[in-house]
């Protein structure tokens, strides 16, 4: 939204340009208050919006004041309201929101309403990228052959796309086949500063994907949202949010010349996990930011989620300009984006130390310290030096079962597995290389280390290395521009002769879409566990070739030449100046514009694609992708207070990092699972199955799949199982179908978990399956930001343990029956009294954090408080 009528700031309005006053902007500058210099950047953004938008309703001249005061109101749990400038979505989390805006608008008319005010008020993009898989690679045709079966596949989700983009006002599609949702935003979507409707103002975005953060690193404040809190900033609701703590992280020295952006970005994570950010915004400066590109620094802001920041915010500055003009953005923009900036003391030179502004606390990392490294085997979190892999790897083989641990028994550490595959004989490992993927837009977006891959690989290839033909190669490149430049440079011939040629456009083996291995491998590792390693794309091919991770690459060599001599990898890993110097000559402009001129229209089978016209979605009821789903069935105008939680029973008792994937899985569906047996009921056969975060657009589907992942461990059974205990019987069933019993027997369930419930992927479904399930409420000792909100936008009451207790520490078996006490009137983070049928009692914390929070569980979630406020208006 550009700016708000009756606002109380409009005499700090003024024009951009003196000659041309319809050109308007805030200029903070003049707001004569010495707080706003000492501001952090990032904090400066979020009272941009709040000036713009005061309307003393939504948005008060009160907010702007607690925002002006940040050095003293960070620490009060002050809650402030923001208005993101547009939306960012993918398909796979688009798709559910594109239903419920469906949905919401059948529920709007039923209830007397017009139903086309349930309509997006900003900028929405929806970039379809999840649902490409790798059937076919190692072949020249893979790459049509896979975008051929993606659009057999999802042909019903599609078309309810195409639907939504003519159904709705201010969305846009990007179709499937363009690139991955974080790069396209970064290349091509992302304005930095918008000129609309006659003013300037900062570019901001939430998204509905966790990595959404990759955009900090272009200056634009962005970070990840559930997909129910997203389609109410497309309703035109600002975010609640308590005002955070700002931890200035100072770079300093250069990186080494064999140091790639990824080593840097796993260094980072793992030192802000250590320092604890959890809930605040980390904004970068400091001499040695002026050293990192906007693809180094996009790629850092990326892995904001893997530790636990918010935003991961890199000020606009000169490199900034640089590189919108590298990537074909006009002059004109770039002109008022420069000007803009620095009209209101939002441009940065990370060199000028009486720039830096005040912070909660300061870090500090010298890139010169920096080693390569990769990350592993279970979380991308968890770094390892390169020159530690293999002990690290091989100490985790009989450690206890857990992150860095396999629990292998001594004896089975040697263990070697035969196969036979096209007709010669290999042999399996622990620590074997079967997935070799370059994939993700933590890593594709970054030309220096696609093209160092690239110059690996020639040198590979030079030397007379090559990868075994039973790895599953593939290399999923984040936008059309990355096949451009690697062919352009000459080094996509090598990369091919490795096995590594484009397989899709897309979030491809990084989301789980790693499509089917030769049957020999997968008879071979039935026998072990398959861990991943995260790793830049130079050392994603040096595994490859080296087939193994148990290699100490000083000490070892990679493989033998033609001449049988020792190849180590030094040998062949190009520098940060060879790298660099190719980079210079092959990514230009004009690669940029060819690509993303034609980017809406380049995909024939999408612009053929035949969608319904209605402003009303006419639901086929035959569907098994889309589905009108059961949230807003029997919604009456009339709200009913908060109920208390009688003698629940506990569906799951968990421990600590369950992620959103163990909570609703984005991969294949099982064939003896819940959801299998469903499609099978409606006539398909497991070909036609497809993934989870496919059919994330029916209800019926996402609900049985909900605590569906295989690797799922319940303390009920003391294993890894998508099974629990049905109490009462003593039964042990899949997740969904023990929940359903209760629910025939009108018996409502809680979950009991550990630290850090929820982390991993923005999935609403995480949110949405468990409240079909019947869950009233989490008690957990601490939560992801992401799902803690979006349980809150289902009604799902998220509790919290006092600090000092656990389920462990208060003995908590998980087979009590709970009562939780729902007092009035409610206040946020108040405390709430558990009563056991033992005759326990404990207290928690309920983490409604704001009021506005508290105003959507009255509601039943925020969802239903959009559907009333919309049919009153």
């Amino acid at each position: 939204m550009s700016a708000t009528v009756n606002n109380p700031f409009q005499h700090i309005v003024e024009p951009l340009d003196p000659k041309d006053p319809t050109q308007q902007f805030y200029n903070l500058s003049k707001l004569g208050d010495p707080r706003y210099e000492r501001l952090p950047f990032s904090i400066r953004v979020l009272l941009e919006s709040a000036v713009r938008n005061c309307d003393e309703f939504l948005v008060k001249s009160s907010d702007v004041e607690s925002i002006l005061n940040w050095k003293h109101t960070q620490t009060q749990t002050v809650e402030v309201p923001f208005r993101p400038a547009r939306v960012i979505l993918q398909d796979f989390t688009g798709v559910p929101a594109v239903v419920d805006f469906a949905a919401m608008r059948d529920a709007v008319m039923k209830l007397g309403g017009d139903p086309e005010k349930i309509n997006p008020v900003c900028p929405a993009d929806l970039v379809i990228d999840h649902s490409i898989q790798v059937d076919f690679n190692r072949k020249s045709d893979s790459l049509q052959k896979n975008q051929d079966l993606e659009f057999d596949r999802n042909r019903e989700r599609f078309q309810f796309l195409k639907w939504g983009s003519k159904a709705f006002r201010n969305m846009r599609i990007i179709p499937p086949g363009s690139g991955i949702v974080h790069q396209v935003n970064l290349e091509y979507l992302a304005r930095v500063v918008f000129n609309f409707d006659g003013y300037f103002y900062p570019d901001s975005l939430v998204g509905t994907d966790s990595h959404t953060t990759m955009i900090d690193g272009l200056g634009v404040l962005g970070w990840g949202v559930g997909g129910i809190e997203a389609e109410a900033v497309m309703l035109g609701q600002p975010i609640s949010m308590v005002l955070p703590e700002v931890v200035g992280y100072k770079l300093s020295g250069t990186p080494n010349q064999f140091i790639t952006s990824t080593d840097i970005v796993l260094t980072v994570t793992k030192h802000l996990r250590q320092v604890g950010v959890v809930g605040k915004f980390v904004e970068f400066f400091g001499p040695g930011v002026s050293q990192l590109s906007i693809a180094d620094r996009a790629t850092i802001a990326n892995m904001c989620p893997e530790y636990g920041a918010t935003a991961a915010f890199f000020p606009v500055d000169e490199v900034s300009v640089q590189y919108l003009e590298q990537t074909g953005r006009d002059a004109e923009k770039l002109a008022y984006i420069t000007k803009y900036l620095k009209a209101v003391s939002m441009f940065r030179d990370y060199n000028n130390v009486s720039q830096d502004p005040d912070f909660t606390r300061i870090v500090e990392l010298d890139l010169t310290t920096v080693v390569p490294c990769c990350s592993g085997p279970k979380r991308p979190q968890d770094r390892i030096a390169v020159s530690d892999m293999k002990s690290d790897f091989e100490s985790c083989l009989g450690a206890k079962q857990g992150f860095k641990g396999f629990q292998i028994p001594p004896e089975r550490h040697s263990t070697a597995v035969p196969f036979r595959f096209n007709d010669k004989d290999y042999t399996l490992n622990h620590g074997s290389v079967v997935i070799a993927a370059i994939t993700s837009c933590t890593n594709t977006s970054n030309p220096s280390v696609m093209l160092g891959a690239g110059l690996l690989a020639k040198k590979a290839i030079e030397c007379g290395l090559s990868v075994k033909p039973y790895i599953k190669t593939s290399l999923s490149p984040g936008s059309g521009v990355v096949t451009y430049y690697l062919k352009e440079s000459g080094v996509m011939a090598y990369l091919f002769q490795l096995g590594f040629e484009v397989v899709g456009y897309g979030c491809m083996t990084c989301i789980g879409n790693s499509g089917p291995l030769p049957e020999p491998v997968v008879e071979a590792i039935t026998q072990g566990d398959l861990p991943t390693t995260w790793l830049p794309p130079p050392l994603v091919i040096a595994y490859a070739i080296a087939g193994t991770v148990r290699i100490d690459f000083d000490k070892e060599p990679i493989g033998t030449d033609s001449e049988g001599k020792d190849v180590f990898l030094r040998d062949i890993w190009p520098t940060r100046e060879e790298i660099q110097a190719v980079e210079r000559e092959f990514v230009i402009p004009t690669m940029f514009k060819e690509v993303y001129e034609k980017i809406e229209s380049v995909n024939e089978r999408w612009n053929s694609l035949v969608a319904p016209s209605d402003k009303l979605y006419p639901w086929d009821t035959n569907s098994t992708y889309i589905k009108s789903p059961p949230f807003f069935d029997g919604l009456t105008m009339k709200l009913q207070p908060p109920q208390s939680i009688h003698e629940a029973y506990v569906l799951l008792n968990l421990g600590d990092s369950v992620t959103t994937d163990h909570i609703s899985p984005a991969g294949n569906i099982a064939r003896n699972s819940s959801a299998a047996r469903y499609l099978t009921s409606r006539g398909l056969s497991a070909r036609d199955y497809n993934s989870y975060g496919s059919r994330r657009g029916n209800d019926a589907v996402m609900a049985r799949g909900t605590f569906a992942n295989i690797r799922l461990f319940n303390k009920f059974l003391n294993k890894q199982a998508p099974k629990t205990i049905h109490l009462p019987t003593e039964e042990t069933m899949d997740v969904f179908d023990a929940a359903e019993r209760y629910i025939q027997s009108g018996v409502p369930l809680v979950i009991l978990a550990g630290k850090e419930y929820g982390s991993g992927s923005s999935r609403d479904w995480a949110a949405k399956g468990p409240f079909l399930q019947g869950i009233k409420a989490v008690v957990a000792e601490s939560y992801e930001r992401i799902h803690r909100s979006n349980l809150v936008g289902m009604g799902v009451i998220p509790l919290e343990y006092l600090a000092g207790d656990s389920a462990e520490s208060l003995g908590l078996t998980g087979r009590e029956r709970y009562t939780i006490l729902i007092p009035e009137p409610l206040a946020p983070r108040m405390l709430v009294d558990v009563k056991l049928d033992t005759g326990k009692t404990f207290q928690v914390r309920m983490r409604f954090d704001t009021d506005v929070e508290l105003t959507y569980f009255h509601h039943g979630g925020i969802l239903n408080y959009m559907i009333r406020k919309m049919s009153e208006d």
